[in-house]
């Protein structure tokens, strides 16, 4: 299973560098011939072009429709992977106080994390809005308006759903499945059913089925899809957009390296006293794969695997503490928010104090908790907190505008980070419940 793990791992380091030069070069040459070229197009058309565009009907898309087949093959198992697996790590613990003790383990670790983020982003990027780095003038955008503002507490009336049904039907109600699941498992737990009961057989026997399909997927697939992924991205970027975003985009992809290679592995170090250089290697393939398909819910089933089987968590803590940091453990999001927010604040032109720091860091918490496990989902919920802080000029709204654009290889590196932050919190949990095979781990 080691042989077969690190195999997987190169393949998918090769793809991930092979798609980021090919991408590169693609852009080269768009950048050298013209994006409205009709060489570039023919390229783009039987490349790269979303076959689902207006305007697209002709296209071919290779590159577009290999990447989207895989990312939907992930994202088909979503909704049955969590349900059973939180189902069962809750229904399974027959001891309530050992049940409560890792529920506000994984909660309090949770928001720890996140609060370091929040702080160290919004120090940083305060520095940088004092010193004036944010004071860009956009030309040539269109005032965009975002998604409707809403009050970020919604986040709380969406645990609870008024249709079970609804939950199991769409990838984006992971909260409110969530919720189903630890429902169910408090109940089977309070009836004393023990793990031959109907819905624990049910519920193994579809877990079995879900993780025999991803390991086929992902180990014959997984590789050419990442090439895919990554080489569609970098290829339809254009250099322009980058240059009036500069500083917004340097400093936070600094933040979230800094995070992903040297705080995390100081957590692991710091909770568990086990290298943290075996850890960053073995999840390497994890943030890989978080890179390409910028999906945590895509993510899960690989992070799951690589948990139980290379970093030695037990599987019950493992199937709790992974599904719900998938949709409440959001650091890469809440740092890329806030950075965000005070980069719009400087194209704006609005004052930023300590104040309003506090404001926008509780308000980039609770927004990141509402943030669905896809593509895109956090540049589209930080017009939340724009709205919420009072900032939505026209030349904020341009400034977003132009993040919604260029956002897309932030939010890859996000994804890494939101799900190597579950994984830590994960092991740390673990370690304290005396759950955490060390020879696995060391192995």
């Amino acid at each position: 299973m080691k042989n077969k793990s690190n195999t997987l791992a190169v393949k998918m380091l090769i793809s991930m560098v092979a798609g980021i030069v090919v991408g590169l070069i693609f852009m080269g040459i768009r950048e050298s011939i013209g994006a409205t070229s009709a060489a570039w197009q023919t390229i783009n058309n039987l490349l790269f072009q979303d076959i689902t565009a207006p305007g697209a009907e002709k296209a071919i898309g290779l590159f577009y429709i290999g990447g989207q087949l895989f990312v939907k093959s992930l994202q088909l198992v979503i909704v049955p992977m969590v349900f059973t697996s939180i189902v069962m790590a809750i229904g399974t613990i027959r001891d309530a106080a050992t049940l409560g003790r890792v529920s506000m383990k994984t909660f309090g670790w949770f928001l720890m994390t996140t609060t370091v983020a929040l702080v160290l982003a919004g120090a940083v990027a305060l520095g940088c809005y004092n010193m004036g780095m944010f004071n860009t003038t956009i030309e040539g955008l269109s005032a965009a308006t975002g998604s409707a503002g809403s009050n970020p507490l919604n986040v709380i009336l969406n645990i609870i759903p008024n249709n079970m049904a609804a939950s199991f039907s769409v990838n984006n109600a992971v909260l409110s499945l969530i919720f189903l699941a630890i429902v169910i498992g408090l109940s089977l737990n309070k009836l004393g059913y023990d793990e031959n009961c109907t819905i624990n057989r049910l519920c193994k026997e579809l877990r079995d089925v879900v993780v025999t399909f991803l390991n086929f997927v992902v180990d014959k697939f997984a590789p050419i899809a990442v090439f895919m992924l990554l080489s569609r991205t970098f290829a339809t970027y254009g250099i322009n957009y980058l240059k009036p975003a500069a500083a917004y985009v340097i400093l936070t992809v600094l933040l979230l390296l800094a995070y992903l290679f040297i705080g995390y592995p100081l957590y692991v170090a710091v909770t568990t006293g086990l290298n943290p250089i075996t850890f960053i290697k073995k999840i390497f393939k994890v943030i890989v794969f978080g890179f390409s398909t910028s999906s945590s819910a895509a993510t899960l089933p690989l992070n799951t695997e690589t948990n139980v089987k290379d970093l030695g968590v037990d599987s019950q803590i493992a199937s709790f503490v992974l599904p719900l940091g998938m949709t409440v453990n959001m650091d890469g999001t809440a740092i890329m928010q806030v950075v965000a927010t005070l980069f719009l604040a400087g194209v704006g032109g609005y004052e930023v104090g300590i104040v309003n720091l506090v404001v926008i860091m509780v308000l980039a918490l609770i927004a990141s908790v509402g943030t669905p496990a896809a593509p895109g989902a956090g540049a589209v919920i930080l017009f939340t907190i724009l709205s919420g802080v009072g900032f939505t000029g026209d030349a904020t709204m341009m400034g977003y505008a132009l993040i919604l654009a260029i956002n897309r290889p932030i939010e890859m590196l996000v994804t890494s980070l939101n799900c190597v932050g579950d994984s830590v919190a994960a092991i740390a949990v673990a370690k304290s419940e005396g759950k955490l095979d060390e020879k696995i781990f060391n192995a």
